[in-house]
């Protein structure tokens, strides 16, 4: 198999498949993490550990985390076919007028009157759902992206597998800021009830389940998530080779991670590695990972991927997993906790 990297760990490394193995998460504040059935994996965290988590990330601390790329190491992906039946779609969910979270950093940044913060680039125009997810790894801190997904609790946000579990652990002081630009989180630091998995990534790291959900909850105030920025519908067992937008936070060089950036491109089937993901051409790179893809022209379709790997071999294109019937057991169990 050609050498592959993980886009939100931020490095190209030779020997296979590149991801964090053989760590030790930290796990203050954490439940015995039990399987809660035979397709996924959950962790719960204390009401303690929630509000430590979202006091442990100051401004200054979420500028300095990086990419995890000194975690890498070099693995190869099962191949395989994702388990997949009936399309399943469930519908977005508009933010409610009048309902905000306190905001971190430099303060909120002002808005016009469609509601785009001023200084916002053009990727980042009506997708305050979309955040960065920080998170702390062996005492180190680390940052991947995440999106706001509809769930019945309103609180469930998407990101990668590995920007949650590895080697079969958990991450700590794990937090999603939505909206999150220029070291701003206008909408406050929401921190990690629960994580959830499925066991294929965690149990194996197999890349073709490099998907997992978080439940959150606000550092501050009241609400959902929804309620606060809306969430995107999320769609499985999805029509493949559609044209799909993809949104992240690359850290990496040439990028700084302060700014929302997005890649597009009609999807095209793994024909390196064998795994059942999909490939999009696109320049993004660590920190990305976990970033949504929306199927069509911008932020407004249903999310049907994250950002997930690459390969050296084939530089400038991601791949994103697909979403089969496991990775919606996974998130139905996320959406109803």
């Amino acid at each position: 198999m050609p050498p592959a990297h993980h886009l939100g760990r931020g490095a190209r490394i030779a020997g296979g498949i590149v991801f964090a193995a053989s760590l030790a998460f930290g796990g203050a504040g954490l439940a015995s993490a039990e399987p809660s059935g035979d397709e996924l994996e959950s962790a719960t965290f204390s009401q303690s550990a929630q509000e430590d988590a979202a006091e442990y990330w100051t401004a200054e601390r979420m500028e300095a985390a990086t990419p995890a790329d000194e975690l890498i190491e070099g693995s190869e992906a099962p191949d395989g076919q994702v388990e997949s039946s009936e399309t399943v779609q469930v519908p977005s969910i508009d933010s409610a007028p009048g309902i905000a979270a306190g905001g971190q950093g430099d303060g909120e940044t002002a808005t016009d009157e469609q509601g785009s913060r001023d200084d916002a680039s053009s990727a980042a125009v009506g997708t305050d759902h979309i955040g960065k997810v920080f998170f702390t790894v062996d005492g180190n801190d680390y940052v991947c992206s995440g999106n706001s997904v509809a769930s019945d609790n309103g609180s469930t946000v998407s990101t990668a597998g590995h920007c949650t579990s590895e080697a079969g652990t958990w991450a700590s002081n794990w937090v999603f800021a939505p909206g999150y630009d220029n070291g701003d989180t206008p909408h406050g630091l929401w921190s990690a009830t629960e994580l959830y998995a499925p066991q294929q990534w965690v149990g194996q790291e197999d890349m073709n389940y490099d998907i997992a959900f978080a439940v959150v909850q606000p550092d501050s105030g009241s609400g959902s998530l929804a309620d606060v920025v809306g969430a995107s519908g999320i769609e499985f067992n999805t029509q493949r080779g559609e044209l799909y937008t993809s949104y992240g936070y690359p850290a990496a060089a040439p990028f700084d991670g302060e700014a929302l950036e997005q890649c597009q491109d009609e999807g095209s089937d793994d024909t390196l590695g064998g795994t059942d993901d999909q490939a999009i051409d696109c320049e993004m790179t660590g920190g990305s990972s976990g970033g949504p893809w929306f199927v069509g022209d911008g932020a407004g379709g249903m999310q049907v991927s994250v950002n997930s790997f690459g390969y050296t071999a084939q530089p400038g294109v991601m791949y994103g997993p697909y979403l089969g019937d496991i990775a919606q057991d996974v998130y139905e169990e996320a959406a109803a906790a």
